[in-house]
């Protein structure tokens, strides 16, 4: 509840602040707060890749793009309503999709009562590998750990080309 608390503190800063080196460095802190967060939901593997691409990569890129454009934001408009009405809506919808999951570590879960058992008992024979993690890691989750690398790669590759997008003849 701790680092949920911070989380909230953190994500309400950012909105308020206009100085954009200040947002850049709360993103970060952001980004590290959920890496730990997964890590107390003993997500090591996300917690990671959270720390790496949400409070390295991204926070690198935020800083570059910051250097060719001001450190104030601009004066906002007149607000209205309506992005925080879509924002409600999604959170509502997000956590009723949520209110019919089992509880956390719950023994009689799916996952614990036939996906779990199946990697325990045939994961041997069918990959011959004594580790149960790198088994699952590699092989039975192979396609989805190329599908993550996959968009890594195509938003990294999508940066590059628009910090380097420059007109025919145009210089440097």
């Amino acid at each position: 509840m701790l680092l949920l608390g911070f989380l909230a503190i953190t994500a309400l800063a950012v909105i308020h602040l206009r100085d954009l080196f200040a947002v850049v460095m709360l993103f970060g802190i952001y980004s590290f707060l959920t890496a730990s967060l997964f890590v107390t939901l003993d997500a090591v593997d996300v917690a990671f890749t959270e720390a790496v691409v949400g409070a390295g990569i991204s926070t690198f890129l935020m800083l570059c793009t910051l250097a060719l454009t001001a450190r104030r934001e601009k004066a906002k408009p007149a607000r209205t309503l309506i992005p925080l009405l879509v924002v409600v809506i999604t959170g509502a919808t997000l956590v009723y999709g949520t209110l019919d999951m089992p509880d956390f570590s719950d023994p009689s879960a799916p996952v614990h009562t036939h996906v779990t058992p199946r990697y325990i008992e045939a994961t041997e024979r069918e990959i011959g590998m004594p580790n149960l993690v790198t088994a699952v890691l590699a092989s039975y989750r192979g396609y989805d750990t190329l599908g993550e690398l996959t968009v890594i790669l195509t938003a990294g590759i999508g940066v590059l080309v628009l910090l380097g997008y420059r007109k025919r003849g145009e210089k440097r």
